[in-house]
């Protein structure tokens, strides 16, 4: 089982050990930072997150029988007034724990927050359309693919196409029962 804990200073190393390339940055975080990922990018990220009223929220995972950091995940461009946000830079950072089903829990943790706790109408999310294990995962957790937003950034000379997923609160209120 997990626990989601707000990110700070203390995570930040940790999280920038995971970040093993340029293309993996990109993966992780669409164009929210530059590679390499430094101290000073996540001083700015969370800058005006995990506060009252913020529009993100950013979490580390942690094991709760080891309490070790497993992953990271962030709730995002929350709109009150909408009743909306959005899910991002999802990772199981420890490889010892991938394949163990860590994501479908955090996704379920990040969504009890986003309908349970913040009382949202929707979530939305991104994912690269070769990331399989991701969208079956957001899949299984009950998103459901709106559209393909073909060749919308570029790796190199290569483009990558983003899937554009959401959950909506009855949708999410199925999932429960």
């Amino acid at each position: 089982m997990i626990e989601l804990c707000y990110f700070e200073r203390p995570d930040f190393q940790q999280l920038i050990s995971w970040i093993e390339s340029p293309e993996f940055l990109l993966q992780w975080s669409g164009l929210a930072f530059e590679y390499p990922l430094t101290e000073e990018q996540l001083e700015k990220y969370l800058e005006n997150a995990n506060k009252e009223g913020s529009t993100t929220l950013v979490f580390k995972i942690m094991d709760r029988e080891t309490r070790d950091v497993i992953g990271h995940i962030s709730l995002g461009n929350i709109d009150r007034k909408n009743s909306s946000a959005r899910i991002g830079k999802v990772l199981v950072g420890d490889l010892n724990v991938r394949g163990r089903g860590i994501g479908q829990q955090m996704i379920k943790e990040i969504l009890k927050i986003a309908f349970d706790q913040l009382h949202l109408h929707r979530v939305s999310l991104g994912v690269f359309d070769f990331n399989t294990s991701a969208i079956a995962c957001y899949e299984k957790a009950g998103f459901i693919k709106e559209g393909l937003l073909r060749d919308s950034r570029k790796n190199g000379d290569e483009y990558w196409s983003l899937w554009e997923m959401s959950m909506l609160e009855d949708e999410w209120q199925n999932t429960k029962k």
